[in-house]
């Protein structure tokens, strides 16, 4: 029995699952499906209703960290951890703070309130700015390898022309790393119609 993913083509959290599936090239069923319109067993199984979902035989699993957590572990290569401890923790603690820092704005980001709207944007757009340094010193987000940071970043990164959020100048390292990742084949693979309209 194929892996199946629940997939809304517009979501970010579902667009990082993607990303790690396609660069891991692992053979899954990806649906494209919105949260109302999940077979009974997944709907049941997951409690906060929310996108993506996975279904591996009788294993059912939401949210987009513990699908590729999962994932990882099962199919080891390529490794989107680090192996040794104290790496792997970094990296869990900076994917804490994207989830925390960023990714918590995603609902003013993409509401209706116009004092949210403009506040979140700002507050991402300083944040990357401050912290585009980072974004120098390696190929990859605090890596030389393609890791669980740069799926959970790229679609983010992606959607700032559609969320109006323009990087500064001196923001540039951020824009170059963001460009050697949508070049990537498993970036392109990864991407809906939806998301593909975006840009």
């Amino acid at each position: 029995m194929k892996i199946s993913l629940y997939s809304d083509p517009s979501c970010p959290f579902c667009h990082r699952t993607r990303l790690a599936i396609s660069e891991k090239n692992i053979v899954v069923d990806i649906k494209n499906s919105t949260e109302q319109h999940w077979p009974e067993e997944v709907a049941i199984a997951n409690p906060y209703g929310r996108s993506p979902a996975l279904m591996d035989r009788d294993l059912i699993l939401f949210d987009a960290n513990i699908i590729i957590n999962y994932l990882d572990e099962r199919f080891m290569h390529p490794p989107l951890m680090p192996t040794d401890p104290a790496s792997r923790a970094k990296s869990r603690m900076m994917l804490h703070r994207i989830d925390q820092d960023w990714f918590s704005l995603w609902d003013a980001l993409t509401g209706t309130n116009k004092r949210k709207v403009n506040t979140a944007r700002k507050t991402i757009q300083e944040d990357l700015t401050v912290m585009s340094s980072l974004f120098s010193d390696s190929t990859f987000f605090l890596s030389n390898t393609f890791s669980v940071l740069d799926c959970s970043l790229a679609p983010l990164l992606w959607r700032l022309p559609m969320l109006s959020i323009k990087l500064p100048a001196k923001a540039k390292a951020i824009e170059h790393y963001a460009e050697r990742i949508f070049a990537r084949d498993s970036f392109q693979n990864s991407l809906s119609d939806i998301e593909r309209a975006m840009r």
